[in-house]
């Protein structure tokens, strides 16, 4: 492996990780993974915070790839898509 090619991917698992030091997301990730998916509203009232912070939280994991919403009706349901992150989760909660 080349030494740009070792810095990028150094670089990205960086990101993932400090995505994941963040309580909140690290608390989203967590119960996704315990409940396979969520919504907004149920992530909102587990965690006792706004809407709007939530989903502040939940745009900056979507956007790194970690998670991804589906739209069923009027709400979006959430889901870990990043093994790295799970795995990552998994040797936290173990």
């Amino acid at each position: 492996m080349n030494l740009i090619v070792e810095i990028e991917l150094i670089r990205e698992k960086a990101s993932l990780l400090k995505a994941l030091s963040n309580p909140v997301r690290l608390c989203i990730v967590k119960e996704l993974i315990k409940r396979e998916s969520c919504n907004v509203s149920s992530m909102q009232n587990c965690l006792e915070m706004s809407q709007s912070t939530v989903s502040q939280h939940l745009g900056r994991l979507r956007d790194l790839g970690i998670i991804k919403g589906e739209r069923k009706g009027t709400e979006v349901y959430y889901r870990v898509v990043s093994e790295e992150a799970a795995d990552v989760i998994r040797v936290l909660f173990k």
